[in-house]
């Protein structure tokens, strides 16, 4: 088991690379440091990591897991590391049916109602756009009803609000019905959103869509457009999703990926965030950009005066 004491922190990533690359997914390297917690200017032994959230850090680039660590004497900790299975991804799936995102899909096995990073700016958004005073939200590519379901666990005065939740996939919209099936005002399609014309579904107070609109079977743009133009209310609001983390072996790992890229490369993340910033703001909207594994846009039309 190495022990890392003075290497600086370019070469212990440089030893644990090539350590990681001899493993099999889901196995293991052990190392031990000097405990983080150890504060630097009452110790002769300084650490190399400042906190543990360094360390996470690291497994994340690494492509593995940080599992607890051991404590092993006074002064240093044993950290494990457990290598991912790259190929477990639902990114990596290039079948476009809509089971690709069914209840028994890889994507099913993500839990991003789990993750910080997701839930506090998505909760931080809804009220930014003062959802309580909304009366219609329409959710595109709700899947299962996981942005919903927080609205449920976070808000209380929302039984005035009629909630529509869309989605391809059948399975998914099965489930959604299933978990709301006692809450009258939650509706939910299984409905292809290129013929979204079909359902005349009427305008909304709040229109959300997270991960969807960056779908390859939509034209990003024309159908931005169209849902500003047709589906939103004049004064009403928006809160779109764009995910800039991959999901591998069911864990959020950081930076969006283009096609043909073995790193993580933003050009078109920033390009399609851009894009809606402007075409809002020429709308009248005023919009704000947050988030880190998640980039949540928020617009609101002036004339509604948000509160802040």
């Amino acid at each position: 088991m190495k022990t890392f004491i003075n290497e600086s922190m370019y070469e212990v990533y440089f030893i644990l690379k090539n350590e990681i690359k001899k493993l099999n997914p889901n196995e293991s390297i052990y190392f031990e440091i000097i405990n983080p917690d150890i504060d630097a200017n009452e110790s002769e032994k300084k650490p190399i990591f400042k906190g543990y959230k360094a360390l996470t850090n690291l497994a994340e680039i690494l492509y593995c897991k940080m599992l607890t660590p051991k404590i092993i004497t006074e002064t240093n900790v044993q950290i494990r590391f457990k290598k991912l299975n790259t190929n477990v991804s639902f990114h990596i799936n290039s079948d476009n049916n809509s089971e690709k995102y069914g209840k028994d899909s890889l994507f099913a096995a993500i839990k991003k109602n789990s993750e910080p990073s997701f839930v506090i700016p998505y909760i931080e958004a809804l009220k930014r756009v003062q959802l309580e005073h909304k009366i219609r939200v329409l959710n595109l590519g709700i899947n299962s009803g996981d942005e919903f379901e927080i609205i449920t666990e976070v808000f209380n005065s929302i039984n005035h609000i009629e909630f529509v939740g869309i989605d391809y996939c059948q399975s998914a919209i099965a489930e959604a019905k299933e978990r709301f099936r006692n809450q009258e005002n939650f509706k939910f399609y299984a409905h292809d959103i290129n013929e979204l014309e079909s359902l005349e579904l009427g305008k909304f107070d709040l229109i959300i869509t997270i991960g969807t609109l960056q779908s390859s079977n939509l034209d990003f743009k024309l159908t931005f457009m169209n849902l500003i133009q047709n589906y939103l209310h004049k004064e009403g609001a928006l809160i779109l999703g764009f995910p800039n983390c991959r999901w591998i072996d069911s864990e959020m790992i950081y930076g969006a990926k283009m096609p043909n890229y073995s790193f993580s490369e933003m050009t078109l993340l920033y390009k399609d965030v851009y894009f809606c910033k402007k075409y809002l703001q020429q709308k009248k909207f005023q919009v704000t950009l947050t988030g880190k594994e998640y980039v949540f846009l928020t617009a609101t039309a002036l004339a509604s005066k948000p509160k802040q």
